[in-house]
């Protein structure tokens, strides 16, 4: 019998969802999707440098699982490039976890998770000038932020209202 499959955690949702090829109509081309885990763990291995201990801790996956992600989403991008496919980003069995937020105005923070296509406003002045902080896990330690255990949905942009 399989092991349980244990949902990741995805802190970055990709502000583009979609690349192809300049000059190629969409209906000629051949497409491969990637999914958000394999997304992340490109941008928190590639993009950000992580070792990947660190970065299958935050995704909440052994050092084995991250590293087979990681190189599943690699071989996706290579193929994209070098046969020139169209590359979509979607779907997963993955959480979106929340960050810490703080408005540049008043300087109120706070925990939420946030669409990178729509803009955070303050809940407390209004301000659009808000930044996200990266130290999730000092928040997690003063008891400010629970987890919630994945329901092991898969996500889809479809299901958001995408397209």
């Amino acid at each position: 019998m399989p092991r349980p499959f244990k949902c990741r955690h995805v802190w970055n949702e990709p502000r583009v969802v979609y690349f192809k090829p300049r000059g190629i109509p969409i209906v000629d081309l051949e497409e491969i999707v990637m999914t958000l885990d394999e997304f992340e763990a490109v941008r928190m291995a590639d993009l950000e440098g992580m070792y990947q201990e660190a970065a299958a801790q935050k995704m909440n996956v052994s050092r084995q699982t991250f590293g087979n992600i990681v190189e599943q989403g690699r071989k996706k991008i290579a193929d994209a490039l070098v046969n020139g496919k169209a590359l979509r980003i979607e779907g997963g069995q993955v959480k979106i976890s929340p960050v810490s937020l703080v408005c540049v105005d008043c300087r109120h923070q706070w925990v939420e998770s946030v669409d990178p296509k729509k803009a955070v406003a303050c809940p407390r002045c209004g301000g659009v000038r808000v930044q996200k902080e990266e130290r999730m896990d000092s928040l997690r330690r003063r008891g400010r932020h629970r987890a919630h255990r994945c329901r092991g949905h898969i996500l889809n942009r479809m299901d958001k209202g995408g397209h």
